[in-house]
């Protein structure tokens, strides 16, 4: 194609003879295909590809730029054959060698088809069940394995085994993850990201499911279906709607805060390797004396923050929509092995009984001069998954999965999670859900009185007794494991209304103190971009929640809405 002219059927024909999108990308930066292009070529000569205008774009050399620009992602296939040396035999689910697997079994040339055909028929029953629901929230996300390692003791904190030493390693599995999305959406949108995490240790599974925000849009659960609806499709037409994402953060003014995170630039990190983390809740630590206090985890990335800005993100998402999981998969392919280091927040009972704002709201974050940042260890992610499927899609976490040393606290939406979750495994990957080997506590061993239920792959625990108590040396309970004990400070038992609780000190705190003049003004105007579609009275609405935070913040938006009210005008 190095002598065709500069047309789009040239261009039609690059993209048959499968030319890299790098390639593409760099022929039109070059190539505007305007009538002056065509004009300066010489009088009955084609412009050639070759011309010295193109010359720094290689395309006259596509074989060796292919080769060169691969990524550990795009060769996996290659990689198998190699480790494969030769094809196994062909079987059948039951194990039995298959004959010919291009044709199905017909009476003549002509057929028909005839039931007798099991190749056939078990290959397509199977196809017909492959998928599974999919995750109502985090859809969408990518996994790897690695290890904790204690860097540093906090014993005096916590009991847990998994901090019991310095030098300590936990393997763990990790999820990252967009939240309102479908699995099949794109990784660079605006919205929250997952964080969960499982650590495989020797008292049990222990997750810590959170986000790559230290906050979140609700305090209390009632309200989380909602919520999720609203960031999800409208009934009826299934398209994302504005009004319905910005009538319900408007009508609940505890949403200020997460949403102003969610417009900043934070709003759409590079990738995965490039964010924090945070348990986000509140939580109870435990030391061996039985003392305990609260405390936040978070895990700050070592490959510093890094966000991509909108008009990247934007063509990111339609040019590869896979960007996040394609960079954390190539990073620890080519041993880049991405890395946090874990931190803990704590807070005497005493200090949260005094504290200016409720402890347990996760719409407020815990101040770092008050409570001050303490190191505990690393995470590093060093293993991709053998199989998305088996290791990624069937992972399952959960709030309620604690080990001793590590407990709830009264914060409302934990105690929401703690049941939401392993009710939505029991959903999508059945009663059995923590025998698949993603799941399961290989580091100890599950022993109960739980029996039966569809796919139980185990020995379904042999002949030990199935009741409790008994006589016949089943598993037995011990209250050296007992939690926490601790006295609810209002024992009336009743809905308390927390929408009056102080909704815009801190967002203010955000606005004013944590963001540079320039991110200032890129999150009204992101707000702005997207607040526009939505309703005059609830734009009006949105406008006041950010003014009772700052002023300034609110009289920006305002002003930039008006700004495109008058623009559709002309």
């Amino acid at each position: 194609y190095q002598e065709n002219l500069i047309t789009s059927q040239s261009v039609i024909g690059m993209i048959r003879t499968r030319v890299t999108r790098l390639d593409l990308c760099s022929l039109f930066r070059n190539l505007s295909f305007k009538s002056s292009i065509r004009a300066s070529a010489p009088s009955g000569r084609p412009y050639s590809i070759l011309s010295s205008k193109l010359s720094h774009t290689s395309l006259s050399r596509p074989q060796e730029r292919k080769m060169a620009s691969r990524q550990k992602s795009a060769d996996q296939l290659k990689e198998f054959a190699d480790q494969q040396k030769k094809p196994d035999v062909l079987t059948t689910s039951q194990g039995c060698p298959v004959d010919d697997k291009l044709n199905i079994m017909t009476t003549g040339v002509k057929g028909p088809a005839l039931l007798q055909d099991f190749v056939f028929l078990d290959e397509m029953a199977h196809f017909d069940n492959e998928r599974i629901p999919e995750r109502v929230v985090h859809a969408k996300g990518a996994g790897a394995f690695g290890y904790f390692e204690v860097t540093h003791d906090i014993s005096k904190y916590c009991k847990a085994d998994i901090f019991s030493e310095i030098g300590k390693k936990t393997p763990m599995a990790v999820r990252f993850s967009t939240v309102g999305g479908e699995s099949g959406s794109a990784d660079t949108v605006r919205d929250p990201r997952g964080f969960a995490v499982k650590l495989y240790t020797k008292e049990g599974n222990w997750d810590l499911v959170g986000n790559n925000t230290p906050i979140f849009f609700i305090r209390d659960p009632m309200f989380f279906p909602s919520f999720i609806h609203t960031q999800k499709r409208n009934p009826q037409t299934h398209l994302k709607d504005p009004d319905m994402f910005w009538d319900f953060i408007t009508l609940r003014p505890e949403t200020t805060h997460q949403v102003s995170f969610l417009f900043s630039d934070r709003g759409i990190p590079d990738g995965f390797r490039h964010m924090n983390g945070y348990g986000s809740h509140t939580f109870k630590l435990v030391n061996a004396q039985g003392e305990a206090v609260y405390c936040k985890f978070h895990y700050k990335t070592d490959q510093g923050i890094k966000n991509l800005p909108v008009d990247k993100a934007g063509v990111l998402a339609g040019s590869d929509p896979d960007y996040g999981l394609r960079d954390l998969y190539n990073a620890i392919a080519t041993s880049n092995f991405p890395t946090w280091t874990m931190f803990i927040q704590v807070m005497t009972f005493a200090q949260a009984e005094k504290w200016e704002f409720n402890p347990f709201d996760l719409t407020k974050v815990w101040s770092h001069k008050d409570f001050p940042l303490i190191p505990v260890g690393k995470m590093v992610l060093n293993r991709n998954p053998k199989n998305y499927f088996a290791e990624v899609e069937q992972l399952a976490f959960s709030p309620a999965h604690m080990v001793p040393g590590i407990e709830p606290s009264p914060d409302k939406m934990l105690q929401g999670r703690l049941f939401s979750y392993v009710d939505t495994h029991r959903h999508r990957l059945g009663t059995n859900y923590d025998m698949i080997p993603v799941n399961c506590p290989y580091n100890t061993k599950a022993k109960n009185y739980q029996r039966d239920g569809q796919m139980n792959i185990t020995d379904n625990q042999g002949g030990a007794p199935n009741y409790y108590p008994n006589s016949f040396s089943g598993p037995v309970d011990d209250q050296k494991w007992a939690q926490h004990h601790w006295s609810a400070s209002h024992p009336d038992v009743k809905r308390y209304n927390s929408s009056d609780e102080d909704n815009f000190t801190q967002v203010g705190h955000f606005y004013r103190g944590v963001l540079t003049e320039e991110e200032r003004t890129r999150l009204v105007e992101n707000i702005a971009g997207h607040l526009k579609d939505a309703q005059e009275f609830i734009q009006k609405r949105a406008v006041e929640n950010f003014s009772k935070a700052d002023s300034e913040y609110g009289a920006r938006i305002a002003e930039l809405l008006q700004k495109y009210k008058t623009a559709s005008r002309l």
